[in-house]
């Protein structure tokens, strides 16, 4: 069933997404280390395209820690309203009679 709001899927896709832009990193990070970069690149076009990689793994990892922090809240606040109202916010129903039977 789907989820109501997508709150939880978007968390999702953001972690997914963060995780993608981490190895893509890590990936580019040991080119470099290497130099293996040199078979691909230049060396303004490799320059180039590390800073969008870094620039895309900033991104990323800021939306996944707003998601993670605004779910975080989401909790709180819930836990809080919860928990401060048990009675007060209710009213008392009369309770019915319960009618014994002449059996």
């Amino acid at each position: 069933m789907p989820t109501p709001l997508g709150g939880p899927r978007l968390d999702e896709i953001s972690r997914k997404w963060r995780s993608l832009a981490d190895r893509r990193l890590l990936y580019f990070s040991e080119l470099y280390r290497s130099g293996r970069w040199k078979h691909y690149y230049t060396e303004e076009s490799f320059a180039a395209r590390m800073r969008e990689v870094i620039k895309a793994a900033r991104i990323w990892r800021a939306l996944a820690e707003r998601t993670l922090a605004a779910q975080i809240l989401a909790e709180q606040a819930f836990t809080e309203q919860t928990s401060s109202e048990p009675l007060a916010g209710r009213q008392s129903r009369p309770r019915a009679k319960r009618m014994r039977s002449a059996a």
